[in-house]
């Protein structure tokens, strides 16, 4: 099915402090990561409804990949990227995800330095359109009355 919506729910500089890095003083540590990721998802039954139960909670979001953070801790920046996409795909409803992971202290000439990925659900990825959207929210309205 051939869409022309891009619906995107964002969360831009996540503050993590979280084991990374390859060297042993790096493994002894926690070094401050920023995160920003864009999930792109149907929000149409959640603009329908205005029922926080119907949208992707960024709240939710936030906790998991702060917890996931701490939890993996990766050498790699790229190992860390992909791990968490893979995640996010696991428990939240999205088709695409593009996740950007910095080290702001890393180089000292530099900002932040870091890696951005942009990853694809499978084929079988469950997409309402925003007619299929409304159907339902009014058939739950409809059941609860």
């Amino acid at each position: 099915m051939f869409h022309t919506q891009s619906d995107v729910v964002f969360i831009k500089g996540l503050k993590v402090d979280a084991v990374i890095g390859v060297f042993d003083w790096e493994r002894a540590i926690t070094q401050p990561l920023l995160i920003d990721i864009a999930l792109e998802t149907d929000i149409s039954r959640a603009a329908v409804s205005d029922d926080v139960s119907d949208a992707l909670s960024y709240k939710e979001v936030c906790d998991d990949v702060s917890e996931w953070c701490k939890e993996i801790q990766a050498k790699l920046l790229e190992h860390l990227a992909g791990q968490i996409s893979d995640k996010i795909f696991a428990k939240y409803d999205c088709q695409k995800i593009t996740l950007s992971i910095a080290k702001p202290t890393a180089i000292a000439q530099a900002d932040a330095v870091g890696v951005q990925i942009t990853r694809y659900a499978s084929a079988s990825t469950n997409e309402l359109t925003t007619k299929e959207a409304v159907k339902e929210v009014n058939v739950s309205q409809a059941d609860d009355a």
